[in-house]
């Protein structure tokens, strides 16, 4: 079976946005964000939620269309309606069954793409194997929360660290079992 992948950009004090979902303060560009950008060719399914799905319009992109082109797109929503879908783009209802179903037929590992009320629904339903941080070194104090408002403790085991020379670090962390 596939592994749901959470990887994600985080503030040092543990927000993957700031107030009014700015992402400005995150390192954007170097050689960090290049393997991160690379690292997601080697996926070929994505989930998300809705509130993730709707920031991508904030840089063009257009509703019903893939944010990542050769992926396939699972946004996990009771609420979003859009005509016109992609044929690579898919609206689920918040439905744990389906996630799994998503898991276990995907063709590689499935990279859940940011949204912090969606990835505490996961992780609090244990549906998150593996986080892939990448740690920026500054503090936002406030915004959107790496598992949303989720109060589940779990442990991770550190299994890799790459630092790059703008502070930024990507961290991967199992799930301890």
């Amino acid at each position: 079976m596939q592994k749901i992948v959470y990887y994600v950009a985080s503030s040092l004090d543990g927000f993957i946005a700031g107030p009014d979902g700015d992402i400005s303060r995150f390192v954007l560009q170097g050689k960090g964000v290049d393997k991160y950008q690379a690292d997601l060719l080697n996926y070929r399914t994505v989930i998300m939620g809705r509130k993730t799905y709707e920031f991508g319009y904030k840089f063009g992109l257009p509703p019903g269309q893939p944010a990542y082109p050769h992926m396939e797109h699972f946004i996990f929503s009771d609420t979003l309606h859009i005509d016109a879908l992609a044929e690579s783009v898919h609206i689920e209802k918040m439905n744990l069954d389906r996630v799994r179903e998503i898991r276990e037929t995907a063709p590689s590992d499935v990279y859940l793409c940011g949204g912090g009320q969606f990835a505490g629904w996961l992780l609090d339903n244990g549906l998150i194997d593996q986080l892939k941080l990448k740690l920026n070194p500054i503090v936002l104090g406030d915004g959107t929360r790496i598992f949303g408002s989720s109060k589940t403790a779990v442990n991770w085991k550190l299994t890799e660290k790459e630092s790059f020379e703008d502070g930024l670090q990507i961290l991967t962390y199992e799930l301890r079992q």
